[in-house]
């Protein structure tokens, strides 16, 4: 018989969470955390390269587009600023997203 591999593979919410660097809590006593850490936008961009295969973006700047939807739920900011105001940056040019 043949026994077929199972993985996990995480998602954008999860490996945003880990990107600030937040202490370990014990998650049966502390509750209601808030993940409003500030990241960079490379850790953002590595970020989506992990999810790059799962996501429906042509581009990988789609990705990242994707990424700062999730951060922007999360409470994270980007280099010290909203991820509405990076995304609106990456829209008018003012940063660009290398294409790998």
């Amino acid at each position: 018989t043949r026994q077929a591999p199972a993985g996990v593979a995480p998602s954008a919410s999860p490996l945003l969470v880990k990107s600030p660097r937040e202490p370990v809590r014990d998650r049966k006593k502390v509750k209601n955390i808030k993940h409003d850490g500030d990241i960079t936008l490379d850790e953002v961009i590595d970020v989506a390269r992990k999810m790059r295969e799962r996501s429906m973006a042509r581009k990988l700047e789609g990705t990242v587009k994707e990424i700062l939807g999730t951060a922007r739920s999360l409470g994270c900011t980007i280099n010290g600023e909203t991820p509405a105001d990076t995304l609106e940056m990456i829209n008018d040019g003012d940063i660009v997203i290398p294409e790998n």
